[in-house]
């Protein structure tokens, strides 16, 4: 029996200390693929790995993570969303690296990288086109998200009447559905949008 334990406890060492000799090739890979420097990374893994010890974020855990910045209204949809668009290979998971790529364009990427990202998030089945319907889904999860203390006053047809008008500035040719090209020209032609991609910049 103190064979079986001391036995176990060498394997979780030796495993430890694996995690801990790949740790600085992979920050230092992932310095190289984010715009973080590696001070950073190693604030940002500590917080990752404080969350979420086994080093990959499910969905419910995204979700309750998430949940906790925004106690006033149901995030649980728009945690869906935000948690497809992390989740790059689409696995079911978010690992680091994922999380780490997608802070380092929501943060510090440029206007084209932050609105690619965008579109991503919009494009909910990844068809390359967004549809009203998509879009309305993505903002009746803002919507609620920012729950009913934030928008006393709004009415139940808010959220469509918010994509009509998007939808109009959008679709350039009218066939119903907005192309990355179309989505990339219309928010950077809008102040507004420009103006809150501008707001994310070195938060870190």
């Amino acid at each position: 029996m103190i064979d079986d334990e001391y036995t176990y406890d060498t394997v979780e060492d030796e495993m430890e200390m694996a995690t801990v000799r790949h740790r600085p090739e992979a920050l230092e890979l992932l310095e190289a693929q984010s715009k973080f420097t590696k001070k950073e990374l190693q604030i940002l893994y500590r917080g990752f790995k404080n969350e979420c010890p086994s080093g990959v974020v499910n969905e419910e855990t995204f979700k309750d993570i998430y949940s906790q910045f925004f106690p006033q209204g149901d995030s649980t949809t728009y945690a869906h969303f935000l948690f497809n668009a992390f989740d790059t290979d689409h696995n079911g998971s978010v690992s680091f690296e994922d999380f780490v790529m997608g802070l380092s364009i929501l943060l510090r990427g440029t206007v084209q990288e932050k609105l690619n990202w965008a579109f991503n998030l919009y494009d909910i089945n990844k068809d390359g086109y967004i549809t009203k319907e998509e879009m309305l889904d993505i903002m009746k999860a803002i919507y609620d998200m920012m729950g009913k203390c934030t928008y006393p006053v709004l009415k139940e047809d808010a959220p469509r009447q918010h994509v009509e008008t998007f939808f109009q500035k959008m679709d350039k040719n009218k066939d119903g559905v907005v192309t990355i090209d179309e989505f990339i020209e219309s928010c950077q032609k809008d102040e507004n949008i420009m103006r809150s991609m501008q707001l994310f910049e070195n938060v870190i």
